[in-house]
């Protein structure tokens, strides 16, 4: 049983083609693993600070002078995250919005939201820490971390294409997911000061991802299509034309076209010629 239970994880995940699932799977992963690894090193008597190697080397440098250097972290910040509570509420959400996302668009646009949607509300956060001169003498050693932005991302691009969507929240009841978006909207905005700017300004930069493409979606414009598959190219030898078999008394382009009518209509709609030549063909 439990075997079973690892190979439909392990489908669902990776096999599946559901990118809700597998962007849920690989953040759950990773963590996993981070804690894992923290807990043998602390009971072998080792030190090991999983935080300080993340913020060193996977998590998002907020000084512009770090990015040459940490260029890739503008992905692998995504990923990781600085607590269980962290990644409970981003998957959290992530799975309630993402499902509403993929009930309505491709795989193919959840993966271009999610993966966009981080890459710019980390580098909007970068830019607006850098811009303002507030934070001048606090950039050094500050990083960020965390799925929040791609998260934010998929929940405002849900909440954009279907504003009217309502779901059950505890206490409060039915909500419309527009006032659900626009609350964790407000309240980013409002938290910049209180400690945490960098994932505030990320948050923000990945709403406006979300709720562009959207837009430029309902315009005509699917910016997803960089991830369409495009038909591969096959080379055709030439070959001398296949000559169609012949039936005495009856053409094959007599039964070409009662067999279309059978894919079409079914047997039973032939004519009792029709099936007298189909018969005859049969036999010869």
């Amino acid at each position: 049983m439990n075997n079973n239970f690892f190979k439909d994880l392990v489908y669902k995940v990776f096999r599946s083609g559901n990118p809700l699932y597998f962007y849920i799977g690989l953040n759950t992963i990773v963590f996993l693993l981070v804690a894992i690894t923290s807990v043998i090193f602390y009971l072998g008597g080792r030190v090991l600070s999983t935080e300080v190697l993340i913020a060193d080397y996977v998590a998002l440098p907020a000084a512009f002078t770090e990015l040459p250097t940490h260029f890739y972290t503008v992905v692998t910040y995504m990923f990781f995250h600085a607590g269980i509570f962290h990644i409970f509420f981003n998957m959290l959400g992530l799975y309630w919005f993402g499902s509403i996302f993929m009930n309505f668009l491709k795989s193919r646009q959840f993966h271009f939201v999610y993966l966009a949607g981080g890459i710019f509300g980390g580098l909007f956060a970068v830019a607006a820490l850098n811009l303002f001169p507030v934070f001048n003498g606090s950039l050094t050693d500050a990083t960020i971390i965390g799925a929040s932005a791609a998260v934010m991302a998929i929940i405002t691009a849900s909440a954009t294409l279907v504003p009217n969507y309502t779901i059950m929240l505890f206490l409060f009841g039915e909500v419309k997911i527009k006032w659900i978006a626009i609350v964790y909207f407000v309240l980013d905005f409002i938290s910049i000061g209180s400690g945490n700017e960098g994932g505030n300004f990320s948050h923000i930069g990945g709403a406006i991802l979300g709720f562009v493409f959207i837009k430029s979606l309902q315009n005509g414009n699917d910016w997803s299509k960089i991830f369409e598959q495009k038909p591969k190219l096959r080379v055709v030898k030439n070959e001398q034309p296949v000559k169609k078999p012949t039936f005495k008394g009856v053409s094959q382009q007599e039964i070409d076209a009662i067999l279309d009518k059978i894919s079409k209509s079914g047997y039973d709609t032939l004519t009792a010629t029709e099936k007298e030549k189909l018969f005859k063909a049969s036999k010869d």
